[in-house]
C-alpha cells in the first residue's frame, strides 16, 4: 500500500519483511520529462540539419525517412536509456529519479517498451495533461503508461547510514582479500539493494527466525549476482554473514585495514 501524505510505497516481501520507497511526484517527473524533451528535440533538429546539408531534406524518400527516424528517436530515447541505465534517462538521472517494477522487481524489457509507447496517450492533448492528471490522482503517482506496464517512478534517496563496525561486528572479512571483487560489488550494487541489506541487518532481531533466514537468503542471492566471491572466501559462510561481509566491503574505504 502507499502513504498518500508522504508519497511512500510500502513493499512487503513474501517473508513478511517490509520496506518503503519514496515515490516521485508529478512536479519532479514533469521536470525530468522536460529535460528529456529538450534532449530529444536537439537530436531531432540535428538530424533535420544533417539532411538539409545533404540537399535531400525535401525529397519524397528523405521526408519519409525523416519521419521514421524522428519516430524512432522520440520513442527509442526513453526505451534505450531506461533499459540500459536500469530505469533512468538523462532527465531522471539529473532529478535522481528511477523507474522500477511496482513490486520493486527488476524491470522487464516489455515494461520499458509499454510505458514509453503509451507516452503518446499520456501527452494528449499537450504538455502531458492526461499523464499528469493520472499521476496526480493515482495512489502510486502512476501515469497511464505506468499503470499499463506495472511500473512506478521512485526518488532515489541516499541509503541509510550504517557504521561498518555494526555490519561486521569487528570480525575478519574474507572479502577484503579480493579488492577487485569488492570494487565490482560497489559498482553493481544499487542504492535500493544496499539499503535493504542495511535494514535487514539493523532489524534482524525484529523478524521471526524463519522470516529472517528467508530474507537474508534473498538479499544474499541478489548480492551474489552482483559479484560472486571465490569458494575459499565463502566456505561455511551463512547467508546472513555473507550480507554482513558485503556491507562491510561496501562501507569501508578501499585499502582500509582488515580485522
Amino acid at each position: 500500500m502507499s502513504d498518500l501524505r508522504s508519497h511512500k510505497l510500502v513493499i512487503r516481501t513474501p517473508e513478511g519483511y517490509a520496506f518503503s520507497l519514496q515515490l516521485a511526484g508529478p512536479v519532479s517527473r514533469f521536470l525530468a520529462w522536460s529535460i528529456d524533451l529538450l534532449i530529444t528535440v536537439f537530436i531531432m533538429l540535428a538530424i533535420i540539419f544533417a539532411l538539409a546539408a545533404t540537399g535531400l531534406l525535401f525529397s519524397d524518400i528523405a521526408l519519409g525517412l525523416m519521419q521514421l527516424v524522428l519516430f524512432v528517436v522520440w520513442f527509442g530515447y526513453g526505451i534505450i536509456f531506461e533499459w540500459f541505465w536500469h530505469g533512468r534517462t538523462l532527465g531522471k538521472r539529473v532529478l535522481k529519479l528511477r523507474v522500477m517494477d511496482e513490486q520493486a522487481l527488476r524491470l522487464s524489457f516489455s515494461q520499458v517498451v509499454t510505458r514509453n509507447l503509451l507516452r503518446i496517450v499520456d501527452c494528449l492533448p499537450g504538455f502531458y495533461l492526461i499523464g499528469g492528471l493520472a499521476c496526480f490522482f493515482s495512489r502510486r503517482c502512476q501515469r497511464l503508461g505506468d499503470l499499463a506496464a506495472g511500473t512506478i517512478v521512485v526518488s532515489q534517496a541516499r541509503p541509510p547510514e550504517l557504521n561498518a563496525e555494526l555490519a561486521l561486528g569487528g570480525k575478519y572479512n574474507s572479502f577484503r582479500e579480493h579488492p577487485h571483487l569488492e570494487a565490482r560489488l560497489r559498482q553493481r550494487v544499487s542504492p535500493e539493494l544496499a539499503g535493504l541489506a542495511m535494514e535487514a541487518v539493523i532489524r534482524r532481531d525484529e523478524l521471526a527466525p524463519q522470516a529472517r533466514v528467508e530474507l537474508f537468503a534473498a538479499v544474499a542471492g541478489a548480492l551474489r549476482r552482483a559479484a560472486a566471491f571465490p569458494p575459499e572466501a565463502v566456505e561455511g559462510m551463512s547467508d546472513e554473514q555473507y550480507v554482513r561481509n558485503c556491507l562491510d566491503s561496501l562501507l569501508r574505504k578501499p585499502g582500509e585495514q582488515n580485522k
